[in-house]
């Protein structure tokens, strides 16, 4: 059945908050409603729930002593020919198991019942935020309900040799170029001259210098910091107007429009929720499907244009049980040579540095014009 596109763009942003059951009472019936008639979003939302429902351990209830119940229907996506279920669960009406023999979920118990207790308001993308701007919103507030549960782990190491509370740390120093283009106040301490080095080299010596200075916090205020940041990102102009953020600029070695900076933030964002979910053993899904495609668009972009005009031409598809879409990358005066196909989650983790072109389907074609473009690929990471 058909769903119209903007209800789908609005339930997407909502899914983390309904599976946390902390949606506003305006918001409640907006997602069941929704996930009925759409496959896409019933399957975002059951596997919300199973990492909700993990953090929570197995005897979980919601806020009010309630179960939440799921709506959806089996069988595949219309129109992709990809053969791969999306499936949702449930019935509307008294709460029950669900199909893998969960008990319904709570919210009142458990470790997961003291982060939301605890933890600070979320940054949620306000009605007016443009489409560049919510896939950050969003992964701001994954990451931000990952760190609730991190009171015990903060010197864990995570990735690169920094910890739980080094990592965040990084990401406000790696949110400061775009906060600072958009006229935002610099993070302290003041940076210093950026001399010869190139960007990589400046960027590597700032992200030291915030690190140290955090050393000297409270992981706590370390996340505070971080997080004002990013609502400060999401309520500038920017990220509201799409005419604003579609002027250029120049930050950390790319030259693209500042909404694509918005997605590149959005990209880090979840890529280190990623890595401190693997380092504290807490599942991190990946973004919902709308805002996991912005992010392969712009990936596919950059490759394109890393690869540039004399790269043996080959077709990347990438598919999921949404869509399938394909590009021709390289030269655009010679035949095809190879083709690749690829899941979404695993091109994005390629492009961030976490996965390598081993560890991906080979393609069928010419084997060197096929790893030359996985090659390359890798090689883009510096998160």
């Amino acid at each position: 059945m058909a769903t119209d596109a903007r209800d789908h763009a609005t339930v997407s942003e909502l899914l983390g908050a309904w599976a946390l059951q902390a949606l506003p009472a305006d918001e409640q019936r907006t997602v069941p409603a929704h996930l009925a008639d759409c496959e896409e979003c019933a399957a975002e939302a059951e596997r919300l729930r199973a990492t909700v429902r993990t953090l929570n351990g197995p005897n979980g209830h919601g806020p009010n002593g309630h179960g939440t119940n799921e709506h959806g229907t089996n069988g595949n996506e219309n129109g992709t020919g990809v053969g791969i279920g999306a499936n949702g669960h449930g019935t509307a009406g008294a709460p029950q198991d669900d199909a893998a023999g969960h008990p319904p979920l709570r919210t009142d118990t458990g470790p997961l019942a003291a982060a939301l207790a605890r933890r600070p308001p979320a940054p949620r993308a306000a009605p007016t935020t443009a489409p560049h701007a919510q896939p950050y919103a969003a992964t701001v507030a994954a990451l931000q309900a990952l760190l609730a549960e991190a009171d015990d782990a903060w010197s864990t190491e995570v990735v690169h040799g920094w910890t739980v509370r080094d990592t965040v740390a990084h990401l406000i120093a790696a949110d400061e170029p775009l906060a600072v283009h958009l006229g935002l106040p610099a993070h302290e301490p003041p940076a210093d001259a950026a001399g010869d080095g190139d960007w990589r080299t400046v960027w590597e010596a700032r992200t030291r210098t915030v690190i140290a200075h955090e050393h000297a916090r409270d992981p706590h205020a370390t996340v505070a910091v971080w997080h004002a940041r990013a609502a400060e990102l999401l309520a500038a102009p920017a990220a509201r107007d799409p005419e604003l953020a579609a002027q250029a600029a120049t930050l950390m070695g790319a030259r693209l429009p500042v909404a694509e900076h918005y997605l590149v933030r959005a990209f880090e964002t979840w890529i280190h929720g990623y890595d401190i979910g693997r380092a504290l053993d807490r599942p991190v899904p990946p973004p919902p499907a709308g805002h996991l495609w912005q992010l392969v668009r712009l990936a596919v972009r950059i490759l394109g244009q890393a690869l540039g005009p004399k790269a043996p031409p080959v077709a990347l598809t990438v598919t999921d049980a949404s869509r399938t879409t394909e590009w021709i990358l390289g030269s655009e005066d010679e035949p095809v040579r190879a083709e690749l196909a690829l899941d979404p989650v695993d091109f994005c983790l390629l492009i961030g540095g976490r996965t390598t072109p081993d560890a991906l389907p080979p393609g069928t074609g010419d084997p060197t014009a096929a790893r030359t473009l996985l090659d390359r690929a890798a090689r883009l990471a510096w998160l």
